[in-house]
């Protein structure tokens, strides 16, 4: 007879964990990167009206009817601008009603 050879054998069955490390966890595709959403608010008009209200720049409002207006900008909230002007009455101007403004 041929001899045994002594074989190192586990005589015990693996646990549940050992299998699960083994077997690999089935992988997804790729998914590709989506961008990010921009932001809702950028700011961009807040930080354009403080601009000008601490440098009292003069400015000119073309309102959507053709009239233009010369002022300075005292306050502004969500929808409105409150315009000092010289030798007029300050005006509150509704921002739906401007057209465009521009430094004078």
């Amino acid at each position: 007879m041929a001899s045994v050879e002594a074989v190192n054998r586990k005589l015990i069955r693996p646990s549940l964990n050992e299998i699960k490390e083994q077997i690999a966890p089935p992988r997804r595709p790729p998914q590709p990167q989506k961008k990010p959403v921009p932001p809702d608010q950028t700011n961009a008009e807040n930080f354009y009206y403080v601009k000008q209200m601490q440098a009292k720049t003069p400015m000119v409002f073309v309102l959507r009817d053709g009239e233009t207006l010369h002022g300075v900008i005292e306050w502004y909230d969500k929808g409105c601008l409150k315009v000092n002007r010289t030798g007029a009455p300050n005006l509150l101007l509704y921002k739906p009603a401007i057209k465009y403004m521009y430094k004078e």
